[in-house]
């Protein structure tokens, strides 16, 4: 951790707030959600598909709204969308802690989501314009925030939860509204898209709309988000299978997470150190796409045991799951700095916030259909004992991404493109 700390120092104030700031931003986001529809079915009695409806809200008002948070941060200025996000989800997840109809919930759902619409790729964006030629690293050191966040979130949201949900609620309102505060007094001004003279927005769509290389490195890269959110579906399903329902399903449930943590806590920054000195950029991006392909390859092996009995086969049956959110985690390490900084390259650091909301957009839509996909066969394949299926499937869409990516290097589309496709 020591070097963690010694690495975000040496960048400037600016950065060191937006590293601190997402790991506030998962923090408080995952100390609430993972709880947030055990709350509505058992606390507020709400019928399941009323719960589907609250929660798929909150993800449509997010994922639908990247390409316009983006747009925004990169006319109006980055700062102004991060402390409106923080605001919104402010007052967002206040209202989740009182409100208990559907249409308040409804209503508070979606504030939370837009307001992950609004920071999240001005965050990005303002941390790739501010860290220049460190964004390689800038990134890594972002990863590891992040994922720190998302493992000590759900940990004081269990014992915050065990109070009561509402109490949960208002504490993560309370450190979003201490972040809207120091971001207000703390975070300098940084413009968003191309210096000069003022450009219309029908420019500016036309900019990021025809940025064909952009579309086609989206496209590519999709189905590693499908693969790496297997962590929520596809992964603790087959725990459950294995382990059951009980407390010590749900200790091997929470182990895969745990474990995902560590390797980004501990490994990240000595992994893009180790990538940077060995590879290329894109031979990082085809290795790490490879590697989360493999990462299936564990439980592809063992969907044919049945269901373990008492602790010792437990913790054996599991083990397979747990290499896999290992490697999926050390793939995610590989992967992450390279691909963002290969978006800010294919936007020619024109628009970089309106090309991550629409890339976060492209690769949204991409999870909403893959998880779709990922559970019929889930589904599917058990009763037709094809167990091994699924996972075989996921282990080849690694693949074929990782060709995708490779035969996008040697055609030269991850290259910038030509200034005049671009417009501006």
């Amino acid at each position: 951790m020591t070097g963690v700390w010694r690495q975000a120092r040496s960048f400037d104030p600016a950065v060191q707030l937006l590293l601190i700031n997402q790991l506030t931003i998962n923090l408080g986001f995952y100390m609430l959600m993972p709880y947030l529809a055990a709350h509505l079915s058992s606390s507020l009695a709400l019928a399941a598909w009323a719960v589907g409806l609250i929660l798929g809200v909150r993800n449509l008002s997010q994922q639908g709204m990247f390409l316009i948070g983006g747009a925004l941060a990169d006319r109006l200025g980055y700062k102004p969308l991060i402390v409106a996000g923080c605001a919104l989800r402010t007052v967002g997840f206040a209202a989740l802690a009182f409100a208990d109809t559907l249409p308040t919930l409804i209503a508070a759902s979606a504030a939370t989501g837009l307001a992950g619409a609004l920071f999240n790729p001005a965050v990005r964006a303002y941390l790739a314009a501010e860290s220049g030629e460190r964004r390689v690293e800038a990134f890594a050191l972002f990863n590891v925030f992040y994922q720190t966040g998302i493992l000590l979130g759900p940990l004081l949201g269990l014992a915050l939860t065990a109070v009561s949900f509402p109490v949960t609620c208002l504490v993560a309102a309370a450190l979003f509204a201490a972040l809207t505060v120091l971001q207000t007094r703390r975070l300098p001004e940084r413009s968003g898209g191309p210096t000069g003279e003022p450009v219309s927005l029908r420019t500016q769509a036309t900019a990021v709309l025809g940025n064909k290389p952009f579309w086609l490195f989206a496209a590519a890269m999709t189905g590693s988000y499908v693969l790496s959110f297997q962590i929520y579906l596809a992964l603790p399903l087959e725990t459950a299978r294995l382990a059951g329902d009980g407390a010590l399903g749900t200790a091997c449930t929470s182990a895969l997470f745990v474990v995902s943590g560590l390797v980004a806590l501990f490994g990240q920054l000595r992994i893009t150190a180790w990538c940077k000195r060995t590879w290329t950029p894109q031979q990082c991006l085809v290795a790490g796409l490879a590697l989360m392909g493999a990462a299936f390859l564990p439980p592809l092996l063992s969907s044919s045991w049945p269901p373990a009995a008492g602790w010792p086969s437990t913790v054996l049956a599991v083990l397979p799951l747990l290499a896999c959110s290992a490697a999926l985690a050390l793939a995610t390490a590989v992967l992450y700095p390279f691909e963002m900084d290969t978006i800010v390259a294919l936007a020619r650091e024109r628009w970089v916030a309106t090309h991550y909301g629409l890339y976060n957009t492209v690769c949204g839509i991409g999870i909403t259909l893959g998880n779709l996909a990922t559970g019929v066969v889930l589904d599917a394949a058990r009763g037709a004992g094809l167990a091994f299926a699924p996972w075989a499937l996921l282990a080849a869409v690694g693949g074929l991404c990782a060709v995708a990516v490779a035969a996008l290097a040697r055609g030269g589309h991850l290259r910038a493109p030509a200034k005049e496709v671009l417009g501006v």
